[in-house]
């Protein structure tokens, strides 16, 4: 199994830590991780100036941080973003990081890569906001098309790993244990979710009906999407 982490933030705290879990319990070998660390591996903040939109992602003047990730998220089987909480949301680095893939929402330029993906969301925080954290980064993941996606938020009741107290952390293992099961019957039988499709069947009406963006109407000529193709 190929495996991406994006972690929302460059501190090894509980959320790091329940991604090492799940890692360990997916039996997932250290040379088929490919881990991005923010703000280090994106410290750029979308500046709007469109041009993923009206020209392509290639114009994107952050684009040589953009592409690794996009690249590493073709290539493995399981996409994984982890954030802990920051005031009732993701980080700020990881909202950066999913404001660079606004190109290929699905009212864009869907990566056809995508809907035969499954991803893992991991947040935790001390006290509440899990749900609407995880709502973050499940909302992207959805709108790129992704296939199937599994979370898991977990109130730690402390400030870091170290102060989790025995029994919480014994119920996260069993929690991960429980998930990774799933995820490893799952993940090489994805078909996207009906959500998914439907959001895509929108699209594509909206794609042939109207002329908002040459750049995407052409993509998806180009796709075949316009005709009987479909990208699952």
């Amino acid at each position: 199994m190929e495996v991406i982490v994006v972690y929302g933030t460059e501190h090894k705290g509980s959320t790091y830590n329940i991604v090492q879990l799940f890692l360990e319990e997916l039996l997932v070998t250290k040379e088929n991780i490919t881990e991005f660390f923010l703000p280090k591996d994106m410290p750029n903040f979308c500046c709007g100036c469109t041009s993923c939109f009206g020209k392509g992602e290639e114009f994107c003047p952050h684009y040589e941080k953009v592409q690794p990730i996009k690249m590493a998220m073709e290539k493995a089987d399981l996409i994984i973003l982890a954030s802990p909480v920051y005031v009732w949301h993701v980080t700020g680095q990881m909202k950066v990081l999913l404001d660079h893939f606004g190109f290929q929402f699905m009212v864009h330029r869907p990566n056809k890569a995508m809907f035969s993906k499954t991803a893992l969301v991991i947040t935790t925080a001390a006290g509440g906001g899990m749900k609407s954290a995880i709502k973050d980064m499940t909302m992207s993941l959805t709108h790129w098309g992704v296939g199937k996606i599994f979370t898991y938020g977990k109130a730690v009741a402390a400030s870091d790993w170290q102060g989790v107290n025995n029994k919480k952390k014994k119920q996260i293992k069993q929690d991960v244990n429980k998930l990774s099961v799933k995820i490893k019957k799952r993940y090489k039988y994805i078909t996207p979710s009906f959500k998914v499709k439907a959001l895509f069947f929108v699209m594509r009406f909206i794609q042939m009906r109207f002329h908002f963006n040459p750049t995407d109407k052409k993509y998806w000529e180009q796709q075949g999407w316009l005709g009987k193709q479909r990208p699952w």
